[in-house]
């Protein structure tokens, strides 16, 4: 690996806010689709457009581009923002059935994909608020 393929970030190797967008749009497209995702989806407004802004931004961010999320909106707080939705076991399955489609479907790159799915599944349990979360268990 040459000096300039390591200082990349994951945001770079994606392809940037062009590829992020894409991701975005493909899992909330997934959202719409998938018969196990209904019940996250419902979680959501019908209209998608902010929620999809948002999220396009914390993961730029997220993935080491721009740092416009934080600048905008401050501190991420994923899990203070979700404690209004009941997210258990079910919800962060279905919640990683729509991103890992997206995914597969935008990201080239086979390491990154999967190194992402890592990531996002380690993020996904974390945000569940429901009593078996294991994250909780020492308050």
């Amino acid at each position: 690996m040459d000096a300039e393929q390591s200082t990349k970030t994951a945001f770079d190797v994606i392809g940037g806010q062009e590829a992020v967008d894409r991701l975005v749009e493909t899992f909330y497209r997934n959202m719409d689709e998938l018969p196990q995702a209904r019940g996250i989806r419902a979680m959501h407004a019908i209209d998608l457009g902010p929620t999809k802004a948002v999220l396009k931004l914390y993961l730029a961010e997220w993935l080491g581009g721009p740092k416009s999320y934080s600048e905008q909106r401050g501190h991420p707080r994923l899990r203070m923002r979700h404690m209004g939705f009941a997210i258990g076991a079910a919800e962060r399955d279905a919640w990683m059935a729509c991103m890992t489609g997206a995914l597969d479907e935008v990201v080239d790159d086979v390491r990154l994909r999967d190194s992402l799915k890592q990531n996002f599944a380690k993020l996904a349990d974390w945000l569940r608020n429901d009593p078996d979360n294991q994250h909780d268990k020492h308050h």
